[in-house]
């Protein structure tokens, strides 16, 4: 069992693809057109691809969706998170945004629950420098 994280629609026979499967003996060719094929419709959206290869050589995948930091940069319109997320803040995100994105998430977290869902990825995005839900009041504390 192999785990690569490819940009859809955008893998080639060079790395990081042929670093992972090449010494394994499979054909490397065979899997990027089908990888490529499955991903078409989300060029550039990385995905998280689980690789079984089997003793004859051969293998089968699948592909997973998108990791949370992945697709909270692309809500928040940031290119990376924060070096130091308890100091500087780099992006925001609204209620509406995280739910979207738990749900895309959903297949590959550990809970039925949206709300738990939710939690997670509002905790991916705290530990990015992401701020979660609407502006903070400007005021005094009463």
């Amino acid at each position: 069992m192999v785990k690569i994280q490819i940009p859809g629609g955008q893998a080639t026979a060079g790395p990081p693809v042929a670093t992972a499967l090449g010494p394994h003996g499979v054909n490397i060719g065979q899997f990027v057109s089908a990888f490529n094929g499955q991903t078409k419709d989300s060029p550039g959206l990385t995905f998280t691809v689980d690789v079984s290869i089997y003793r004859d050589r051969t293998l089968d995948f699948v592909v997973k969706s998108p990791p949370a930091s992945v697709l909270l940069k692309r809500a928040a319109g940031i290119a990376q998170g924060s070096g130091e997320p308890n100091k500087e803040k780099v992006g925001r995100v609204t209620r509406e945004q995280l739910e979207e994105i738990a749900k895309t998430k959903m297949e590959d977290l550990n809970t039925e629950n949206v709300d738990q869902a939710v939690k997670m990825i509002e905790g991916t995005a705290r530990s990015m420098g992401i701020e979660c839900g609407p502006p903070e009041e400007q005021g005094g504390e009463e």
